[in-house]
């Protein structure tokens, strides 16, 4: 199986940036996602990026707040966190698609492959 290790999360106060990293296995190819999902709610889209061409798709929420990157050569991808807010609260999973699916997805339904979840809390 495909293995993803998030880390980076933690305790933030609002207005405070945190960075998350996703490193992936296996070739760097298709494109990663990020996710989260606060206390009795839904997992959410945040961000995706393509591996080939960088190319990049975004919540509204994060917008303008959130940048997602990759490094090819480490097949690592970065969130960087900026001007959190407490309903920035959730555990965040990174996700994988591989091969020719490089669309940027926001769309966890095409994402078969994920890490196992890094808190981030953001106090007020």
């Amino acid at each position: 199986q495909v293995q993803l290790v998030e880390s980076g999360g933690g305790l933030v106060q609002a207005g405070g940036s945190l960075r998350l990293s996703c490193a992936a296995s296996g070739r760097t190819s298709g494109a990663m996602g990020w996710f989260r999902q606060a206390p009795g709610k839904e997992r959410e889209f945040v961000a995706a990026v393509s591996w080939s061409d960088g190319n990049t798709n975004y919540a509204d929420s994060v917008k303008g707040r959130f940048t997602i990157s990759r490094d090819n050569a480490k097949n690592t991808v970065y969130l960087q966190m900026n001007s959190l807010k407490p309903e920035d609260t959730a555990v965040y999973y990174c996700a994988a698609r591989y091969g020719s699916s490089w669309y940027p997805s926001n769309s966890k339904k095409q994402y078969p492959y994920w890490g196992q979840g890094t808190q981030v809390n953001v106090s007020s």
